[in-house]
């Protein structure tokens, strides 16, 4: 059993939302889909860490959830800022039971083991935060990062820890979430949301006793990431 991680797959199989127009994105869906299918097996897990469907409702985003479960393997869905589609955790259970999409799993206030690896994780929030409103924003997240942190213990398994947005990155941090994370002894973090420009001649780093490393789609080439 495998641990695959991937970010941003920004999938438009239900709107008219081409991600063509942006370099490096040419038949994103089937580099995508060729890929999955070649390195992830049925009984691996694969992470996607937000940015996952254009969709602004369930409804929406339906064929891309389809496209997913179809897939290989079982997938936790953590939440992106273009997410719109996103609910409340029981009402997203419901949804994907009712279209009886049995292999994708939200990541929201709690977490999920993957054979040695217990998986945690939220959203987090952009590190331009210093207004009133961002800062509560950035604590709620703060606050989600650690309840899951807290659920993956449970299991007795290594937390590793999936956001959306970086905690740290190119001098700007979000403090509330990388206190989190070193205060719980996370060793490895992983982030998307980083696309293009951005991640010009990114390379993993190491902060405050936590590894980081970028999973954007892009940045992979649309080749999930081995993680464990």
């Amino acid at each position: 059993m495998a641990l695959f991680a991937i970010a941003d797959t920004h999938l438009s199989f239900g709107v008219d939302k081409p991600m063509e127009i942006f370099p490096g994105w040419q038949d994103f869906e089937k580099r995508l889909e060729n890929n999955w299918r070649r390195l992830v097996e049925a009984d691996d897990t694969v992470v996607i860490a937000g940015d996952i469907s254009w969709g602004m409702t369930l409804e929406e985003a339906l064929p891309d959830f389809a496209f997913l479960d179809s897939l290989p393997g079982r997938k936790i869905l953590l939440k992106g800022n273009h997410d719109y589609w996103w609910n409340s955790k029981s009402k997203m259970d419901v949804f994907f039971e009712d279209k009886g999409f049995k292999s994708l799993h939200i990541l929201h206030n709690n977490a999920y083991v993957a054979d040695s690896i217990a998986i945690c994780g939220t959203r987090g929030w952009s590190p331009d935060n210093e207004n009133p409103q961002d800062q509560k924003i950035l604590l709620r997240e703060a606050n989600r990062l650690k309840m899951s942190i807290e659920a993956a213990r449970a299991y007795k398994a290594k937390p590793v820890a999936f956001l959306h947005y970086p905690p740290v990155f190119a001098g700007q941090e979000c403090r509330a979430i990388r206190e989190v994370l070193e205060e719980e002894g996370i060793e490895r973090c992983y982030f998307g949301h980083l696309h293009a420009q951005a991640f010009k001649g990114f390379a993993a780093f190491e902060s405050g006793g936590v590894k980081y490393d970028l999973i954007s789609a892009d940045y992979l080439e649309f080749c999930p990431k081995h993680i464990a």
